[in-house]
């Protein structure tokens, strides 16, 4: 029997957006006088409907949060619950299971898997699991049995720690609520092996969104000597070194993340190719230019500069910088790949910073192929933010 739901009114004109698919409701879209706010409690389910009332969705709300509700399903009465999550996940397991041979791979991707606030990556049998928003949290248990019915994995960490979860007034943890987890947990990716550090590094251990663009880097670092920087566990560098690079260098802030390339080089029988450089990217690229230093191909693999909106004009500054510093080091020819994973920054303005590198050092450009996230990171059509990575591969060369 569906369940009765409180309702939450959406104004008249603010109403078509989420009718034709979008799955978040933002809280100066809904009809205070008739869903007062403070009724509500963080993460509770509600039916969201038109100043009219008729039924648009079903979905869970946080009134301290900007975004109020987020639709979880289109099916009256239908809340977020084990039941619901297990058939969700089974069907995103069936998606990488037809894409992808070995078990490596983002299982959930939040609003574009139908779980709104949940991320979960898996590497064989072990899960790590990003829970953002209160009404996913309040249903934490069901998710770890959806989990537990669905893969039946060994352990499961909770990386709870993202600071996102600040705006939804919920503490920060990280806890394994199922097995133990390896100081090293080993993924395979393209015909190499990576270890990383579950516990320590960064957000669920592994950027698995680059996987296609990684592949794609092959082609343009064979016989090349090759800058990897933002390197995280060398991910890039060490493939481009299997891929027939003559030389790698991997620059990093982290110690973690350098200890990684390391450790990685040798698993995978490059170490005499491939070197770390600890230290800040920029800064590293302006002493490698006044060294002289040159290379046939430079990745550009940065973390966000753009957050929020109102950062925009800052961050757009900086990846144009960014790229007007690696563009110095080209070698003739050289081939530059440069990637945004801002949400806020659209794809044009990535490509205009490429160009404006190459016209202010004189340079030729062709701009090669584009890229995206990976098929295991489906990107909601109604939601654009879903979206986020983009890819720019080009060549730039001196007539």
């Amino acid at each position: 029997m569906a369940m009765e739901l409180p309702s939450l009114y959406l104004k008249k004109r603010e109403q078509a957006r989420v009718r034709a698919g979008h799955p978040w409701v933002f809280s100066n879209e809904v009809e205070v006088e008739r869903s007062a706010l403070s009724a509500f409690e963080a993460g509770q389910m509600v039916a969201v409907r038109s100043d009219g009332g008729a039924f648009i969705g079903t979905g869970y709300i946080n009134p301290h949060s900007l975004i109020l509700a987020r639709i979880v399903s289109r099916t009256p009465g239908e809340a977020l619950d084990r039941a619901l999550l297990t058939r969700r996940l089974k069907k995103a397991l069936a998606l990488r299971e037809q894409l992808f041979v070995q078990p490596f791979y983002r299982l959930a991707f939040g609003e574009s898997d139908g779980l709104p606030g949940l991320v979960v990556d898996r590497y064989d049998e072990l899960l790590v699991v990003q829970i953002f928003t209160a009404g996913m949290e309040r249903v934490r248990e069901d998710v770890l049995a959806a989990l537990a019915a669905v893969l039946a994995p060994k352990t499961i960490v909770l990386r709870n720690d993202v600071s996102s979860r600040a705006l939804e007034g919920l503490d920060l943890y990280v806890e394994t609520p199922v097995g133990e987890v390896p100081e090293w947990t080993v993924l395979a990716e393209h015909g190499a092996r990576f270890e990383v550090a579950l516990l320590e590094g960064q957000k669920t251990g592994w950027y698995f969104d680059q996987r296609p663009n990684r592949a794609r880097l092959l082609d343009y670092a064979r016989g090349r000597r090759v800058l990897d920087t933002f390197s995280y566990g060398g991910a890039w560098g060490i493939q481009a070194a299997l891929g027939g690079a003559h030389e790698v260098l991997c620059v990093d802030t982290s110690d973690l993340a350098l200890r990684q390339v390391r450790r990685n080089a040798r698993l995978n029988g490059v170490e005499q190719t491939v070197s770390a450089m600890r230290g800040d990217a920029f800064e590293i690229l302006r002493g490698l230019h006044s060294e002289g230093e040159r290379f046939g191909t430079v990745v550009l693999d940065p973390p966000a500069f753009i957050r929020r909106r109102k950062d925009i004009n800052a961050g757009v500054q900086a990846y144009r910088r960014l790229n007007r510093l690696a563009m110095r080091l080209l070698e003739p020819d050289g081939i530059l790949i440069t990637s945004s994973c801002s949400t806020h920054l659209r794809r044009d303005k990535l490509q205009e910073a490429v160009a404006q590198a190459a016209r202010l050092y004189h340079r030729e450009l062709q701009l090669l192929e584009e890229g995206h996230q990976g098929p295991d990171h489906p990107v909601h059509p109604a939601l654009p933010e879903s979206g986020y990575l983009k890819v720019v591969f080009a060549r730039a060369f001196v007539e």
